[in-house]
């Protein structure tokens, strides 16, 4: 079977105040998702799934699509607020994508193989994207919902120019990851401290050592069919509400819990960046030169 990646480019890019999965980060116009794809196929995924939305199809094609085509094999999916399972619709007013969770449920037709799911605008460097395919290729016997994940140095995934969502990382002895907990706000403090900020307005200190989620995850397809049962339960808790998010790594850690999943841990030994907010924009240009005059990548990737 191939390895395919799932690239989850339908965020709204509010924060950062406009579509920075097309803005040209690369010293020839390159996008952060063009590193992703590169780096992917050198390391053995042969298709490439664009989750993105219907408002932008046809820009995003053509800025984006048209570079890989004879290059690679390229689906899309469309992450619509209406693709609901069963008789459940979207509320009143409710805007906001259903998040993460939901993202890879759009594109539950086209996996059928093994996958990895990554962020469009997150640069993971290639040791990932290694860690991920190696664990696809090889994954354990069938039983349980099997998948990895490669995990960041907390630290050195935050950004300078605001808060940032985070899931945290436990891996017991074996590395298995035990739990992930979404931080949905993990800033660091003037005086140099990594917190997370608490719905109640508490801080909660951390070291800045612990595994980070950046939404690299490896699945086998059976996963597919778990998003689906858990993003029932979600909207039936929480359909109503207009900003509530269904978050993969929430899904993950419920398998867990439930004793249904064992998720590998990995540990990527590359340095990850990305584009959170406008002001970050010239810190990941500068890193992709960087890496670019070090031989790493070649000056014009596709």
């Amino acid at each position: 079977m191939g390895l395919s990646l799932l690239v989850l480019a339908a965020g709204m890019g509010s924060r950062y105040g406009s579509l920075k999965q097309l803005d040209q980060m690369g010293p020839s116009g390159e996008t952060v998702m063009d590193y992703s794809v590169f780096d992917a196929m050198r390391s053995g995924f042969d298709r490439v799934i664009f989750v993105i939305r219907r408002d932008f199809e046809a820009e995003f094609k053509e800025v984006i699509g048209k570079r890989y085509a004879g290059k690679v094999k390229l689906d899309y999916a469309f992450q619509d607020l209406d693709d609901l399972p069963g008789n459940f619709k979207r509320p009143e007013g409710r805007e906001k994508p259903w998040g993460t969770g939901h993202a890879v449920y759009a594109a539950r037709h086209l996996l059928n193989e093994p996958f990895a799911v990554i962020n469009a605008d997150d640069f993971y460097g290639r040791d990932s994207y290694g860690q991920l395919a190696e664990y696809l290729k090889n994954p354990p016997a069938p039983g349980k919902v099997r998948g990895c994940i490669a995990s960041f140095v907390l630290s050195n995934t935050l950004s300078e120019n605001g808060s940032v969502s985070r899931g945290i990382c436990t891996s017991d002895a074996d590395g298995h990851l035990v739990k992930v907990v979404e931080n949905t706000k993990i800033y660091r403090r003037a005086d140099g401290k990594v917190v997370s900020l608490m719905d109640d307005g508490s801080e909660v200190e951390l070291t800045g050592e612990e595994p980070a989620s950046m939404n690299s995850w490896g699945f086998m397809p059976e996963m597919v069919g778990e998003i689906e049962k858990l993003f029932i339960d979600f909207l039936s808790a929480r359909g109503t509400e207009l900003k509530s998010e269904f978050y993969l790594p929430g899904v993950v850690d419920s398998l867990i819990r439930a004793g249904k999943a064992e998720i590998a841990m990995r540990y990527s030994r590359d340095s990850w960046f990305g584009v959170t907010y406008k002001e970050d924009r010239p810190l990941v240009q500068a890193a992709l030169r960087k890496l670019v005059d070090s031989g790493a990548y070649p000056e014009k990737l596709f």
